[in-house]
């Protein structure tokens, strides 16, 4: 065990850390294996995409996410852990919704902005965000991480610490430091050993199999051929089509979407082979994409965008195709991005997510605090509704189709 003396700095880009070092903490042990459970690799918080985002100018200060990334380090200069730390500036691309405290705080004659954001920006998948190699300092860094995210609130003279879609563990440690709970849901699709998609298909009821075929038959009806893209199919004239898709579909969503087009070209630079793209062509044209990730156990959805629009077309790319790589490749689960209650019919079971929020006003932490109370309620009571909504049979000896 190291020397208990640490330091802990906030650096504004995370250029001024070394990769090996990042990615020492945030995925250890990758090594050889990528894909070894034993070496566990989580593609948004890796020195890549971090840096891509920033490099391209997607999450920077001017757009509102200030890095103020914390490096904890021992005695003799090596890092202990890491956290991606943004100093916000406004409350969007975070997918847990905060605009109702900011509001309510400023119409009372707070100032709700800065605040700091412990996250990826514009993801909303769980992972790590105290990212410390595992060890025995693992416990005690953690706990200086968390200390220090606090008092860097207090010299940024933030309102508030929001650590998203972290994982359990890293949420009840939160809460023993004083920050508050939340929850959410999200919809996800575990792979039970499936062989094939027929075989996934056959654990559904009748109806719901019955719905998928079809939708499937109808996605491709009008000549529309799909291809999986990854590593090298990766080119630049790829990126450029699915940048217009990107453009195209999220102008219509949020009306200026956050990722810029050169995010794309580093991420198929620098993290290729950990990219699914699926595409869609109809009379040789691409026509329509679906962005993955993928980490050592799991397919991750993350955007998809259209220049033609056929029925059930997006369902197919973005849930069903996700399927069939998740069983040809033998990963454990498929996250189909934020919201989405229709994904239920498709396969993708309510799952729950955690946040946990730091708020130094006293009034508004009083507020806060009765309102998580009874939204983590709500929150339980629809997973169990939402559950029962479930597509799968219910007597898989005796159902027949």
């Amino acid at each position: 065990m190291k020397s208990n003396e640490t330091h802990i700095r906030a650096v504004p880009a995370i250029s001024e850390i070394a990769a090996r070092s990042w990615d020492a903490c945030a995925n250890p042990g990758r090594g050889a294996d990528v894909r070894s459970p034993a070496s566990p690799f989580h593609p948004f918080v890796s020195h890549a995409f971090l840096s891509a985002l920033e490099l391209s100018r997607s999450a920077t200060a001017r757009t509102g996410w200030q890095p103020q990334h914390l490096v904890l380090e021992w005695a003799d200069g090596s890092i202990a852990g890491v956290a991606p730390c943004y100093l916000k500036s406004h409350s969007r691309g975070e997918y847990v919704f905060d605009h109702g405290w900011a509001e309510a705080y400023e119409r009372a004659g707070g100032r709700y902005y800065p605040k700091l954001q412990v996250s990826v920006p514009f993801t909303p998948v769980t992972g790590r965000r105290l990212l410390v190699p595992p060890g025995p300092d693992e416990a005690s860094a953690q706990t200086a991480l968390m200390e220090a995210l606090v008092e860097l609130a207090r010299l940024r003279d933030a309102s508030s610490v929001h650590m998203t879609f972290l994982t359990e563990p890293e949420w009840r440690i939160a809460a023993e430091h004083g920050f508050l709970q939340r929850t959410d849901q999200q919809f996800h699709w575990e792979n039970n050993g499936y062989a094939t998609f027929d075989d996934f298909l056959a654990a559904l009821s009748a109806r719901k199999r019955k719905a998928i075929r079809r939708e499937r038959r109808e996605a491709v009806e009008h000549g529309i051929d799909i291809s999986w893209l990854t590593g090298s199919d990766l080119t630049e004239g790829v990126w450029d089509l699915f940048f217009a898709f990107y453009m195209e579909t999220g102008s219509r969503k949020w009306g200026r979407p956050y990722l810029t087009r050169d995010f794309f070209s580093r991420i198929g630079q620098s993290m290729a082979d950990d990219i699914l793209l699926v595409i869609a062509k109809r009379g040789g044209r691409t026509i329509a994409g679906a962005l993955n990730f993928k980490s050592s156990d799991t397919l991750y959805g993350r955007h998809w965008g259209a220049i033609e629009h056929h029925a059930c077309l997006h369902f197919e790319l973005c849930y069903y195709q996700a399927i069939e790589y998740a069983i040809a490749h033998k990963l454990a689960r498929v996250e189909a991005g934020a919201q989405g209650e229709h994904k239920i019919s498709r396969g993708y079971l309510p799952t729950t997510t955690y946040s946990a929020h730091y708020i130094v006003d006293r009034g508004l932490r009083r507020a806060v605090a009765d309102y998580l109370k009874h939204e983590r309620a709500y929150v339980e009571a629809a997973g169990r509704e939402l559950a029962e909504a479930s597509p799968f049979r219910k007597d898989l000896a005796v159902e027949v189709e």
